[in-house]
């Protein structure tokens, strides 16, 4: 607890400091760190003046600093009178209290040993705040004349402030005040459960008479600056990420991180303290930081995990089979356009530490927690009853434990996502689709979306539950007429990573006159840079089909890349900085109809002479899946590039069809959309001999599809190929016309 000297004066008879607690040093000035208790805001200050006293109660977390049913900002250090019981020592502060104070028999009184180092006795004051004035009884008694029997955590040489006199805020039934001794380390509650909020927040003046005050009086002032969650985290939450085990042992709140990680050990038994067993080599652990942040990326928690050195396992002996299905990105648009085609709202969830809930078949040993070893076994080891993250196993046996739960709960697999689960209850349908410990889940029917709530807190423990707003890296915004999917987020911290914030934007993400091509004559660049920056616009694609093909043409250099490659990928980040809340709308209009278009071009790598296949599958007027990729082999024609890429897009759609049979869609003769007629015949007509006796048989299989009626074929002109913009630069006018047409615009 200390005080400090306010920055800004209300009147001149005012009390001029503020109560606070003392959080650290500033990091960026010569000032104390400190907590306002009054204002709720984290502040720097150097004038400040330390009150140790051992009965300061100290919040010992959020809930008993904010909520006032549990915690009270109190003053203990008050003044002892001289005058006498009788004499009226509260002062004249300029303003008018409206707040009826405490009767007689909702107070409390404290007691507080005051001892002043040129004094040799100690004065016991008992001040009784039940009072309208604050009176005292002062009794004296010997104190040692020995300065080393003095409490020096009790001293103090400069007088307090004087405090206004505390105000009514709930009722109570104590009829006797309580007597606290100043031995004691916190302050106890009172028996009448009574509320003393500090009275710089509950104080009007003379000038705001009761009957012109709108709202409840008792609530007083709440200022704007107040009412921002990011004074609360600020103050009891680290920004700082540590790296190593020693610098988060020396931060409280990443402490109490790594606490609850091991407290979630011991609720799930994940291990037991055993001896070593001979020719036995344990596995090493390790702690992982991570600050968690909202999607206005302020941090929210201070996220400490103990992992295992997996990299140490031996296969065989450690672990046998490691693979676990996870969704893929094409599913989970799927499973949203499908959502909000049939008016139903996705929600999410989060298990709390998931892989704690796998069962292990192996016998794995780990050392002790760094930082938390048992100091009457040091050399003992744990035995693993669960799944550790970090272990190479622990991904299967946690998709086992989750799988057959919902199995045994009356859920179906999918047929080909082994990560989507279904359950059926009539003409209602339960969608589930899982990403590890990430699930969103949906359904026709509302009750069915309780249901399956109540069943998952009862097996597990979540962490978060509600509607579904960011999954994956994806900000999902779900509305009334549609869904709006984006990462805004993501690519303002890609601006911000690679220093571009202040760029100037530009209008497409590829030049149409200059060709992406390694100039040998160009100096290399750093790889590390250059491959950071594919991988983050890679990433990135999975909402922006428009920055796909560019961003595959320059990853096609990352081996050796120079200083013209790092040019045109500058330019995309460019055109993301023009654009960085661009995403996918999903238009809530009741069309489910399956559709692809395919498109290619010709040669279109200067280096290897291989075409480009682009593709772009639609759910009614929704994008699900897009693809833009080189091309395996040299194709000698036009016909010939389109049919390549016909076949690649006719996999994606058999993959798409067999999807929504779950979803109890049948999907036949999706349509195909080409705009080459040669293209189109060879599909037809197996005749043409001659010009695709060379063509590779695995591409022959999109003329069994058509044959079977799986697939039919439309041509659309050049114009309206929306799969172009997959597969070439575009000029503006182009290129923003087909950004329009797949669905996509600015949600600001």
């Amino acid at each position: 607890m200390l005080y400090f000297e306010l920055k800004r004066f209300h009147f001149k008879i005012c009390s001029q400091n503020d109560c606070g607690y003392f959080l650290g040093y500033s990091t960026t000035a010569k000032a104390y760190k400190v907590f306002n208790a009054r204002t709720k805001v984290v502040e720097e200050t150097l004038d400040v003046k330390f009150n140790e006293l051992s009965s300061m109660k100290i919040p010992a977390n959020l809930a008993e600093l904010f909520d006032l049913e549990k915690f009270t900002f109190e003053n203990t250090a008050v003044k002892t009178n001289s005058a006498g019981p009788s004499e009226d020592t509260t002062p004249d502060y300029g303003y008018e209290v409206i707040i009826p104070q405490r009767s007689a028999t909702k107070g409390k009184a404290l007691v507080v040993q005051n001892n002043c180092q040129s004094s040799t006795t100690a004065t016991s004051t008992v001040v009784d705040q039940s009072s309208p004035s604050t009176t005292a009884s002062t009794s004296s008694t010997t104190a040692d004349k020995s300065p080393q029997t003095v409490d020096k955590s009790q001293q103090w040489s400069t007088p307090l402030p004087p405090i206004p006199p505390p105000f009514e805020a709930t009722t109570g039934s104590s009829k006797s005040p309580a007597v606290v001794s100043s031995d004691d380390t916190h302050l106890q509650p009172s028996p009448t459960n009574a509320i003393i909020p500090y009275q710089g927040d509950l104080i009007f003046l003379r000038s705001h008479p009761p009957d012109q005050i709108i709202g409840n009086i008792n609530e007083g002032v709440l200022t704007r600056s107040q009412t921002q969650n990011i004074c609360l985290f600020a103050g009891f939450l680290s920004l700082h990420q540590p790296v190593k085990y020693q610098e988060a042992l020396k931060d409280n709140s990443w402490v109490e991180a790594m606490q609850e990680e091991l407290q979630q050990f011991k609720r799930q038994q994940v291990w037991e303290l055993v001896p070593l067993p001979k020719e036995v080599s344990p596995i090493g652990t390790k702690w992982v930081f991570k600050n968690k942040t909202d999607e206005r990326g302020i941090v929210v928690k201070n996220k400490a995990r103990l992992v295992v050195q997996g990299y140490r396992q031996e296969e065989g002996i450690d672990y046998d089979e490691t693979f676990a299905p996870v969704a893929r990105l094409e599913a989970i648009r799927l499973f949203l356009a499908f959502a909000v085609n049939h008016n139903m709202k996705v929600f999410q969830m989060d298990i709390k530490s998931a892989f704690l809930y796998g069962t292990l078949q192996e016998e794995v040993y780990v050392c002790q927690p760094p930082g938390f070893e048992d100091p009457f076994y040091p050399d003992h080891v744990y035995r693993l009853n669960k799944a550790l993250y970090g272990l190479k196993q622990a991904p299967r046996a946690w998709y086992e434990t989750l799988s057959n739960f919902l199995l045994s709960n009356g859920f179906k697999r999918g047929t080909i996502d082994k990560t989507l689960f279904l359950k059926w209850r009539g003409k209602d349908l339960m969608i589930v689709q899982i990403y590890v410990d990430d699930i969103i889940f949906g359904s026709t029917c509302t009750k069915m979306c309780e249901e399956f709530r109540e069943l998952m807190t009862v097996e597990f423990e979540m962490s978060a539950m509600g509607e579904l707003q960011c999954f994956l890296g994806l900000q999902v915004q779900q509305m009334q007429n549609g869904t709006f999917i984006h990462q805004s987020k993501y690519a303002k911290e890609l601006l911000t990573k690679f220093d571009m914030n202040d760029c100037k934007p530009c209008s497409t993400p590829m030049a149409t006159n200059k060709l992406v091509m390694s100039d040998e004559k160009d100096e290399l660049i750093d790889q590390t840079l250059y491959r950071s920056m594919i991988g983050s616009l890679l990433y990135l694609t999975a909402s922006r089909p428009d920055i796909m093909f560019a961003t595959c043409v320059c990853a096609r250099s990352q081996s050796a890349p120079r200083k013209s490659n790092l040019i045109a990928v500058k330019r995309i980040i460019r055109y993301i900085k023009g654009a960085p809340t661009l995403g996918i709308w999903y238009p809530a209009n009741g069309n489910i109809k399956l559709s692809g278009f395919s498109d290619s071009d010709f040669a279109g790598c200067h280096t290897t002479r291989k075409s480009t296949s682009g593709g772009c599958q639609f759910l009614g007027d929704c994008l699900v899946s897009w693809q833009s990729k080189k091309q395996a082999a040299v194709s000698t024609s036009t016909a010939e590039a389109e049919y390549i890429a016909a076949a690649s897009c006719t996999a994606q759609l058999l993959w798409l069809q067999n999807q929504l049979l779950d979803f109890g869609i049948t999907a036949l003769k999706t349509p195909l959309m080409l705009d080459s007629q040669a293209a189109e015949n060879i599909i037809k007509n197996p005749v043409s001999h001659s010009t695709t006796k060379h063509i590779d048989i695995r591409h022959h299989f999109v003329r069994d599809c058509y044959e079977k009626g799986l697939i039919s074929l439309h041509h659309v002109p050049t114009k309206d190929q929306l799969a172009d913009m997959l597969t070439k630069a575009l000029d503006t006018a182009t290129f923003e016309s087909l950004v329009s047409r797949i669905g996509m615009l600015n949600m600001e």
